[in-house]
């Protein structure tokens, strides 16, 4: 065990630590604690039980963030379940951790090393994304495919199981919705929301064969008014009585016989128009078919169209969510070799709202001594420059202290950099922060020689101004 207020060993026995002489009771209490919930943990993967292990070892870690072990399994566990990404990140935060010796190091080597692996984790998280924008907008025959997709690439993905069975009971189709739901046990077995959605098709399954029944009796039956009541009969009813035979004959010889005669002499007559009417008609339903062919066509277009530009947008947000996690990983590792310039550069390009709970953390935690130590170089670097009269370099240094605090050192940085760009012969920008200056630090020694300085600029202003209208005004010679 390490204490935390000095790093040093702690002992098996006694209250206080050898190091630092502060009571640890608590401490110990909690670590023992978060020991005993990572074997708790331990257990429940070593069974399947991965979502129940996974929820101990977050418990476990939120105790003691040290808890290495912990931490490297809750990684397996992720692994496990498909979750590739947030399996680097708890792996990544151990690695910082514990640099040496630490088994998650050959985790993400073994990763790193593997481009087939890499691509993998890459198309699962584009894919299952993508699905779920699928989802959002009430596709859910693309979002079926595509979570077939995703499971031919990577079947250990409990989400993507858990999702299509969803699919599959919105559809009712209840049978590969079971399916679906089992094959996700087989890799979690004790998974809450897996058992809630088993249950459900397991009810749902048990009315379908009285539901199937009910609409074939519907089927085998027709109803028709006869007056003010409605007769149903079924639809295999047949009277094969020898009179009704007979009688049906006698009515169709004798309307065959009135249709002859009545109607074939002026049928010849009206042959040919008819055979014109026909034409035409004809020729209209084509060409209405044709332009209805167009318009589905049109509208097949307009569909892929937005469908490409969905693709592209999720792929985009892959893209800067696995930038967001290497420039994490880049900050870690310059911060650890004291490298405060890259580290500063490295969180720049974080994106914080792609990163999970863990890795923000990792971010929260570095991301204001990064800052802080950042912003000191600068100053000090920038204040050098100044002094050696290099004011190029001086503002370069003291412009990236005002991207992250233009109110650092109460306005040193932006009185610095006002100075700088003025000893540079650059009197806009110089006149923009000594407004700044003014407005910000109000009734100061550098407030009033910021409006000193704004009111010889003004004023030079006016004379260049003047200047220039004479030049134009004057007559050519």
């Amino acid at each position: 065990m390490i204490c935390v207020y000095c790093g040093g060993e702690l002992k098996p026995k006694g209250d206080r630590c050898p190091g630092c002489g502060r009571n640890v009771r608590m401490i110990k209490k909690l670590i023992a604690t978060s020991n005993a919930l990572y074997n708790e943990g331990l257990k429940r993967a070593l069974i399947r039980d991965l979502s129940g292990a996974a929820d101990v070892l977050r418990t476990s870690l939120k105790l003691y963030k040290l808890n290495i072990p912990a931490r490297n399994l809750l990684g397996l566990v992720y692994f496990e379940m498909g979750e590739g990404v947030r399996a680097m990140s708890e792996w990544v935060i151990s690695k910082n951790f514990l640099p040496e010796d630490n088994p998650a190091g050959r985790y993400l080597n073994e990763i790193q090393n593997s481009p087939a692996q890499l691509e993998v984790i890459n198309q699962t998280t584009k894919k299952y994304n993508q699905a779920l924008l699928y989802c959002r907008q009430d596709s859910s025959d693309l979002a079926v495919i595509q979570l077939k997709k995703v499971l031919s690439v990577n079947p250990k993905m409990v989400r993507a199981h858990q999702l299509l069975a969803l699919l599959y009971i919105q559809e009712q189709r209840y049978d590969q919705a079971k399916k679906t739901l089992r094959n996700a046990l087989k890799l979690d077995g004790s998974n809450v929301t897996t058992l809630r959605y088993l249950k459900e098709c397991n009810l749902a399954l048990k009315h379908e064969p009285d539901r199937k029944k009910k609409e074939k009796q519907n089927r085998e039956l027709i109803s028709y008014a006869s007056g003010n009541d409605t007769i149903i009969q079924p639809v295999k009813l047949r009277d094969n009585t020898a009179l009704t035979t007979v009688l049906n004959i006698l009515i169709g010889v004798g309307i065959g016989v009135l249709i002859t005669w009545f109607l074939v002499v002026p049928g010849v007559k009206t042959s040919v128009r008819n055979e014109m009417n026909v034409q035409v008609t004809a020729a209209n339903e084509t060409i209405a078919d044709k332009e209805q062919t167009i318009l589905s066509l049109q509208n097949q277009v307009d569909q892929m169209e937005s469908q490409i530009e969905a693709a592209k947008l999720g792929e985009e947000e892959s893209d800067t969510r696995l930038t967001s996690y290497q420039q994490l990983l880049n900050a870690y590792v310059a911060y650890a070799n004291e490298d405060v310039d890259a580290a500063g550069v490295a969180l720049a390009s974080v994106n914080a709202d792609y990163l999970d709970t863990s890795a923000q953390d990792a971010y929260e935690t570095i991301n204001t001594q990064v800052n802080e130590q950042y912003m000191d170089a600068a100053y000090h670097a920038g204040d050098a420059a100044y002094n050696e009269g290099r004011y190029d370099d001086a503002i370069q240094e003291f412009l990236k202290i005002m991207v992250l605090d233009e109110t650092y050192h109460s306005g040193d940085a932006l009185y610095s950099l006002a100075q700088a760009y003025s000893k540079n012969g650059d009197d806009q920008n110089a006149a923009t922060y000594y407004r700044k200056i003014a407005t910000l630090y109000p009734d100061t020694q550098r407030a009033r020689t910021a409006e000193r300085f704004l009111a010889e600029y003004a004023d030079t202003a006016e004379d260049q101004e003047a200047e220039d209208t004479t030049a134009e005004t004057a007559p050519a010679e």
